[in-house]
C-alpha cells in the first residue's frame, strides 16, 4: 500500500471519524442542556471506565492479529480464528464478573443509584470486544468503506436512539402526545441510563452486521499461534493500560482528590470533560490515521525503503496535525458555544491538551520500530513510565492546582515518552526522520498562535474582527505548508491525474 492508498483510508476512516464525532458532538450540546455538571460528570466517569477496561477485554489482540495475520498470509483463517475465539469466550467471562459485582463497583464509583449502569457497561463492553477482530480483519483486507458504513450505521443507531429517548419521548409526554406507547418503552426516571442504553444497541447492531464474518467460520483455534500471539500481545496490555490511565486516570480520580466537596467535584469534572471534548479535530485525524496506518506499517515492514515510508508518513502526519491544532486554537471562540457558559470554566486548557495529543500521535508514528521488532516489552516500559508519571503528577497537582494539574501532567507524560521512544528506537530501528522540518513546523504553528493571542485585545469587541484576523493566520500556515511542501504536493496531484487519464 502507497502513501497515496494510506491517505484514501485514512480519508475514509476520517470521514466516518468526523461524521460521526460530529454527529456525537450534537449530543454534548444536548447532554448539557438536559443534566446538571454533576450528573454529566457521571457519564465522563462511567465512559472512562469503559475506556479503560476495555483495554482488559481485548488484551490489545487486534495488533497481534496484524502482526501475525500479515507475516502468514497462508495462515490468516487459523490467525484470524484463533484470535476471534479467544476474545469471545473471554469477554462473556469478563462481562458476567462485571455484571455480578456490579453493585460494590458502583458503591466504589460513590454512585450507588446507577448500579444497573454498571451492567450495561459490561454488555458494552463484551460486545465492541466481540467486533474488534472482525472490524480489524476489515482494516487488514483494505475494506475500509465497509468498516466505515457499519460505524457510522452503529452511530447513526445511537444518536437517534439518544434523540428518541431524551427528546422525543419527554416532549410527547408533556404534550400527552401517544402517552399510552410512549409510557411502554420510555421512563423519565432512568434519564442518563438512556445514554448507555441507546449505546448498547448501537454496539449489538454492529455485532449484528458482522456476523457473517463471526458465524460462518470453523473456529480453527490454534494453540501455538495463539501462544504466540500472547506473548506478543501481553506487554502491549500494559501499553494499553498504561494509555488509558494517562488518558482516563484524571477524569476518574478528581472526584476524589479536588479540593471541593464530592458534588461540586462531579461538576468540575463535567466541565473538564466536555471541554476536553473540543480537542475532537486532532483526536479525530489521529483515530482515522491509527485505522489505516497499524496495518500499513506491518504490511510496508519489509519492502525496500520501509524506513524511509515511515519517516514521510511521520512528517504528513505532523503537518495536518498541526493543522488541526490550530484550527481548534484559532477558532476556539466560535466552538466554545457548542458548550453551554456554564462549562466554559475549563476552556483554559485546551492548548495544552492540543500539544498533549500531537506528541501522543507523534509517539504512535515512532513507536512502530518496537512492534515490527517484536520488542513489545521495551514499549510497555515506555509507557510504564508514562503511566507513572501521570498517577505522581495528578495525585500532586489536582489537590493544589486542580484540573490545570492534570492537563499539565498529560502533556508532560506524553512529551517524556516521545523523546523517551525516538532516541531508544534509533537502536533498534533507525528511522531517518526529518527532525529540522518537525521542528521548523512546530515553531512556525506556535508563531501564529502566538500571534493571535497577542491581537486578540485589539478584537475583543469585535468577534467579527478576531474571526477575520484569525481566518487569515490560518491560512498564512497553509501557505507556508504549501511553499515548503510544493514539489510534493505537485508530484501528488501528476500522479493523480496521471491516473485518471
Amino acid at each position: 500500500m502507497s502513501i497515496k492508498r494510506l491517505a484514501g483510508h485514512t480519508a475514509i476512516y476520517g470521514l466516518s471519524s468526523v461524521l460521526g464525532r460530529v454527529l456525537y458532538f450534537i449530543l454534548t450540546p444536548l447532554y448539557v442542556r438536559i443534566f446538571d455538571t454533576d450528573v454529566y460528570g457521571v457519564v465522563t466517569d462511567l465512559f472512562s471506565f469503559i475506556g479503560l477496561a476495555l483495554i482488559f477485554f481485548t488484551y490489545r489482540f487486534e495488533t497481534a492479529y496484524f502482526r501475525y495475520a500479515s507475516d502468514y498470509t497462508d495462515k490468516k483463517g487459523k490467525v484470524y480464528d484463533t484470535a476471534l475465539l479467544s476474545l469471545v469466550v473471554s469477554a462473556a467471562l469478563l462481562a458476567v464478573l462485571i455484571f455480578s459485582l456490579q453493585r460494590p463497583i458502583a458503591e466504589w464509583f460513590r454512585y450507588p443509584e446507577y448500579t444497573y449502569l454498571i451492567g450495561i457497561a459490561a454488555g458494552i463492553l463484551c460486545l465492541d470486544t466481540v467486533a474488534e477482530i472482525p472490524l480489524s480483519y476489515l482494516r487488514l483486507t483494505n475494506q475500509s468503506l465497509k468498516f466505515a458504513t457499519y460505524r457510522l450505521i452503529g452511530i447513526a443507531v445511537n444518536i437517534g436512539l439518544n434523540l428518541f429517548f431524551l427528546l422525543l419521548c419527554p416532549y410527547l409526554l408533556d404534550r400527552d402526545i401517544a402517552s399510552p406507547i410512549i409510557n411502554l418503552v420510555y421512563n423519565p426516571d432512568i434519564g442518563i441510563g438512556y445514554i448507555f442504553i441507546s449505546n448498547i444497541i448501537a454496539s449489538a447492531v454492529i455485532v449484528i452486521m458482522l456476523l457473517p464474518l463471526i458465524i460462518k467460520r470453523r473456529f480453527d483455534f490454534d494453540w501455538p499461534t495463539w501462544r504466540n500471539m500472547m506473548v506478543y500481545a501481553l506487554p502491549l496490555i500494559i501499553v494499553g493500560l498504561s494509555f488509558s490511565i494517562n488518558e482516563l486516570l484524571d477524569r476518574k480520580i478528581m472526584i476524589w482528590l479536588l479540593p471541593g466537596s464530592i458534588e461540586e467535584n462531579k461538576s468540575v469534572l463535567g466541565a473538564y470533560g466536555a471541554c476536553y471534548k473540543l480537542t475532537m479535530i486532532l483526536a479525530l485525524f489521529t483515530q482515522a490515521f491509527r485505522y489505516g496506518a497499524e496495518p500499513f506499517f506491518f504490511e510496508q515492514k519489509k519492502t525496500w525503503g520501509a524506513q524511509n515510508l515511515y519517516a514521510r508518513v511521520t512528517r504528513y502526519y505532523i503537518i495536518i496535525a498541526l493543522l488541526g491544532c490550530l484550527f481548534t486554537l484559532l477558532y476556539l471562540d466560535q466552538l466554545k458555544y457548542i458548550l453551554e457558559p456554564s462549562y466554559w470554566l475549563a476552556l483554559g486548557v485546551i492548548p495544552i491538551l492540543l500539544l498533549a495529543n500531537l506528541f501522543n500521535g507523534i509517539y504512535y508514528n515512532i513507536s512502530i520500530w518496537y512492534r515490527l521488532k517484536d520488542k513489545t516489552i521495551i514499549g510497555a516500559g515506555i509507557a510504564s513510565v508514562g503511566a507513572v508519571i501521570t498517577i505522581v503528577l495528578n495525585l500532586w497537582w489536582l489537590p493544589i492546582i486542580g484540573f490545570w494539574g492534570a492537563a499539565w501532567a498529560t502533556l508532560i507524560c506524553y512529551g517524556v515518552m516521545t523523546v523517551l521512544c525516538y532516541v531508544i528506537g534509533k537502536k533498534y530501528y533507525p528511522v531517518p526522520y526529518d527532525m529540522k522540518a518537525f521542528f521548523f513546523y512546530f515553531i512556525i504553528a506556535a508563531g501564529v498562535y502566538g500571534l493571535s493571542v497577542s491581537v486578540r485585545p485589539l478584537s475583543i469587541d469585535s468577534a467579527l474582527l478576531g474571526f477575520l484576523i484569525n481566518s487569515m493566520l490560518f491560512l498564512a500556515f497553509i501557505l507556508v505548508v504549501y511553499i515548503k511542501e510544493k514539489e510534493q504536493i505537485l508530484g501528488l496531484l501528476k500522479q493523480i491525474k496521471a491516473k485518471k487519464a
